[in-house]
């Protein structure tokens, strides 16, 4: 899988059922696998609010991997 790919798929928190965010980069360790996203959520409600912050959800708290969605475990 591309990271284009994964960067396409909506990311849902299992804890609460809200979208999470956008992934934007990915963190790769030194054994060449994937230990973290990095995720654009957006902060509030307002159309066309520039209130962005990063998040990083890290590779264990990726529960399940679909076709269109990512499910995450923040326990937020």
């Amino acid at each position: 899988m591309y990271l284009s790919e994964l960067q396409l798929k909506e990311i849902i928190n299992i804890s609460n059922g809200k979208r999470v965010g956008s992934i934007i980069d990915v963190v790769i360790g030194s054994d060449g696998m994937i230990s973290k996203l990095i995720v654009e959520e957006k902060i509030g409600r307002k159309f066309l609010s520039s209130n962005k912050e990063d998040k990083d959800i890290l590779w264990n708290q990726i529960v399940k991997i679909g076709d269109d969605i990512i499910l995450v475990d923040l326990n937020d």
